[in-house]
């Protein structure tokens, strides 16, 4: 079944508003990273001081997103996201200033990242509340297939313009923009007014009643913490296989050059794959997505028998499309199925699952390197990764969860009552 006009969400101001914010916001962001690591190298030339900067802004994003997913689902989503954006344009805005003026300290930096940080947990549980609140449940795969598009565009052009930034006017500048992004998304997120999504569900509770109802409501729904579970392992050996030990292969084999090529062909297909889906409307959007996903084990197991640019770069593109096939179905999903009131803290358990083994991948892979030969630990992470991803389908929650149909999403959801 093909879907209407896939503009249709931006008819809604507030979504305009919102999609507008994040484009923004998301502009600065993927520039940031770039930015940040050179200002870090430029300051110590040290590895381990950047490894330090990093973990300084990951440990306290990890450490507060399920406070961050409890506030989100108490207060207007709109409210914390536009705190949580000025919060993220100060400390950034002080980190570019400190470098700007030859001021900067590799502490002052990590406390200040480490501040972002914490911002950012609260700023990702409430974004992830805003689409149901905005478009009409017949949109929300196009929505989440709009904000995709733009998240992966500026994924292939962000570190590029970061890179250019940093060679002709100096690190400052570009983490100023950054800075400057997160400002004017703040003032893009004033115009939602969103209420809080508990509002009017009762009396107020405890933090910890409130972290114990998202518990229960990410355990309840089968296929949300099966997929989770699945994805803390299959991110694990991503992060492991692919970033870790990929760059080494590849610098062996196809050269930096090479790799970048097939880092680029996963990120295309990620930006084709999000045009397709703006018209075709999934109707099983997990079985399609964990078939999807799969497909990203492909480069690992080519990386390990013979690494060759003439299958890497399809397979990496097929991979892109593959994952994208996914993270917009289990939007979707998330964004059909989960009663609002406690979305953002599913949401946060979401994350935290998804992303609290990357480290461990990360820091595994080294040593098992250093004990046997890279080319049988790519396979072994190949094969491990698709045969994850296709048992993930064994569950029946997973294999037959429906799209809304569209007559029922047509109708008028209470969920829906807090809209500004």
């Amino acid at each position: 079944m093909r879907l209407p006009d896939p503009l249709s969400p931006l008819r809604d101001a507030r979504f305009a508003w919102f999609f507008t914010g994040r484009f923004i916001s998301t502009m600065g962001s993927v520039m940031a990273p770039i930015a940040l690591t050179f200002a870090v190298l430029d300051l110590t030339d040290s590895p381990r001081a950047l490894g330090e900067v990093l973990a300084a802004r990951s440990i306290p994003l990890v450490l507060f997103l399920l406070v961050g997913g409890v506030v989100a689902d108490r207060f207007s989503r709109s409210m914390v996201m536009q705190v949580s954006h000025i919060g993220s344009a100060a400390t950034q805005g002080v980190v570019a200033v400190l470098l700007l003026t030859g001021t900067a300290d590799l502490w002052t930096i990590i406390v200040l990242e480490a501040l972002n940080g914490m911002i950012s947990a609260f700023t990702f549980p409430a974004m992830q509340g805003v689409v149901p609140l905005v478009v009409p449940r017949t949109h929300i795969q196009q929505a989440n297939a709009m904000l995709g598009f733009t998240r992966n565009g500026l994924a292939i052009l962000g570190p590029t313009v970061a890179a250019l930034l940093v060679v002709t006017v100096g690190s400052g500048w570009a983490i100023a923009v950054d800075a400057a992004t997160w400002a004017v998304a703040a003032f893009c997120m004033s115009r939602l007014r969103l209420e809080g999504a508990m509002k009017k569900s009762g009396p107020k509770t405890s933090m910890v009643r409130d972290l114990r109802d998202g518990w229960s409501a990410f355990t309840t729904h089968t296929w949300v913490w099966v997929v989770v579970v699945s994805f803390g392992v299959l991110n694990m050996i991503h992060a492991g296989a692919m970033f870790t030990l990929g760059p080494v292969i590849a610098k062996q084999t196809i050269g930096v050059t090479g790799w970048g090529y097939v880092l680029s062909a996963e990120a295309a297909g990620l930006l084709v794959m999000t045009l397709v889906m703006l018209k075709l409307r999934l109707r099983r959007p997990l079985r399609a997505g964990m078939l999807g996903v799969a497909l990203l084990g492909g480069p690992m197991l080519v990386l390990g028998l013979d690494p060759s640019l003439v299958t890497l770069v399809p397979l990496a593109f097929l991979g892109g499309c593959g994952i994208e096939v996914f993270g917009i179905g289990w939007q979707t999903a998330l964004h059909e199925h989960i009663p609002n009131e406690v979305m953002s803290r599913v949401a946060s358990y979401d994350a935290l699952g998804s992303f609290v083994a990357i480290p461990i991948g990360q820091l595994l892979y080294g040593p098992l390197a250093q004990v046997w030969p890279l080319e049988d630990i790519m396979l072994v992470s190949g094969f491990a990764y698709i045969a994850i991803a296709l048992m993930t389908l064994a569950s029946a929650s997973v294999r037959n969860l429906e799209r809304v149909p569209v007559a029922q999403a047509e109708t008028p959801s209470p969920q829906r009552s807090d809209r500004g």
